[in-house]
């Protein structure tokens, strides 16, 4: 019998030693559980259409060095904090000291603050279901904590620039928890650029835990370059009458892979899940989401696009579970996906549990290609083909690109789409 292959034990060396103790500590006793972690292959169910495209060469164990710059960020209308290769750069950061809301790295927390966060660091996540959240919590060099206290408000956007700087093979391991207070609101957007042309990998966790009538939005954009592999996961918890938004944009590279869990816990929690995933070339992007409703009167809703090109994949799997006691749910997910060419690929599987008997629930997917009666259409209006193809492409995700609530990121998403529309559609 051909044995399962495990996480190389050079994935076990330790990491810097820059953190607190607590923190020091629980990394210690989570890297003793990676020792014969076994890797995700075709018969793991939740990695089956991508474990073909994770590849973990021992020397991209190593830590990338942070390096003490700003690097190519987008220009933020609002706060800031850079991360380079996983570790916080105060120097490029730019936040307030506000009442009520603390902003601080991991390295950086009292005994104190950093006792309770090693507490609650991976509380919010299934880990048999995001594998690879365990190896972060082994290795994370630094991290960032945000505590919003009960009726505390950011009043601008707080954009978190991970940086990415793979001048030799590593890997880097960031890592985010964001504890909201009564009645608190916050909008984070997640930024993942890279710079250099060495394999890396990234591997990331975000937490969001939301008291009582909190208001979360989440902005992710994925945009690192096409010799990193991403595999990301966030985990989100939400007490009563809270509301959590999440608006994530991705681009494919050689491997990309977002888990995003949610649990609603109290009831009258909200949580709306929008997404845009486009690939090309030999491109991978990988989307699993679950929706837990736990408690009665909750309300979610999920639409995910994937746009496939020339020999690229795209995978979307959704998973809604309505718990016995979760009476009077709402729950609605939509998976639409667009081929634009013969050697593309998307897999789809959207899921639906129900053990409760008062709820409303539906689901459904679709994948097809551009209708040629509405391109032909617009040539016959005068439109040239490329630009007809283009503009049926970016109709298809438009939508939910302008859905996303802060300018400069929807500039940004459409800017890259643009590149993306320029190369799939040269030859139109």
């Amino acid at each position: 019998m051909k044995s399962v292959p495990t996480l190389s034990s050079a994935f076990l060396h330790p990491a810097g030693q820059s953190l607190p103790e607590p923190l020091l500590a629980l990394r210690k006793q989570r890297a003793s559980a990676l020792v014969d972690m076994p890797l995700p292959t075709r018969k793991t169910e939740n990695w089956k259409y991508s474990s073909k495209y994770l590849k973990l060469a021992d020397d991209m164990a190593i830590s990338l060095p942070a390096e003490g710059k700003g690097g190519n960020s987008l220009a933020v209308p609002g706060y800031k904090v850079v991360f380079n290769n996983g570790v916080m750069i105060p120097e490029a950061s730019e936040y307030p000291d506000l009442n009520g809301i603390i902003i601080q790295s991991f390295s950086d927390l009292d005994e104190d603050d950093a006792k309770a966060v090693s507490l609650q660091l991976g509380s919010t996540l299934d880990h048999d279901q995001a594998q690879f959240a365990r190896v972060n919590g082994a290795r994370f060099e630094d991290g960032l904590f945000i505590r919003l206290a009960p009726g505390a408000v950011l009043d601008q956007p707080l954009f978190v620039i991970h940086e990415t700087t793979a001048d030799a093979s590593g890997s880097a391991y960031p890592r985010i928890y964001v504890e909201a207070g009564a009645n608190s609101q916050i909008t984070l957007v997640e930024e993942y650029i890279s710079s250099g042309d060495a394999s890396a990998l990234v591997n990331t966790v975000t937490e969001f835990n939301l008291a009582d009538g909190a208001n979360i939005t989440s902005i992710r954009l994925n945009m690192e370059g096409e010799n990193v592999q991403h595999i990301g996961a966030t985990g989100v918890l939400q007490q009563r009458s809270s509301r959590f938004e999440s608006h994530c944009v991705g681009f494919g590279g050689p491997l990309r892979r977002h888990d995003l869990q949610v649990r609603l816990e109290g009831e009258g929690a909200e949580t709306k899940l929008n997404g845009v995933v486009v690939t090309q070339g030999k491109q991978h992007y990988d989307n699993h989401t679950s929706i837990d409703h736990v408690a009665a009167h909750c309300n979610s809703e999920e639409t995910y696009r994937n746009i496939a090109a020339d020999q690229s994949h795209a995978i979307f799997n959704g998973r809604i579970h309505i718990h016995q006691d979760a009476q009077k749910s709402n729950a609605d997910m939509n998976n639409k996906n667009l081929l634009l060419s013969n050697g593309a690929e998307i897999d789809t599987k959207p899921e639906l549990e129900i053990y409760a008997d008062d709820v409303k629930c539906a689901h459904g997917a679709t994948i097809g290609q551009l209708d040629e009666t509405s391109v032909f259409y617009l040539v016959s209006r005068g439109i040239g083909r490329r630009q007809a193809n283009v503009l049926l492409t970016m109709a298809f995700i438009n939508e939910l690109v302008q859905q996303i609530p802060v300018e400069a990121v929807r500039e940004t998403a459409q800017a890259r789409l643009n590149d993306f529309f320029e190369q799939t559609f040269q030859e139109a």
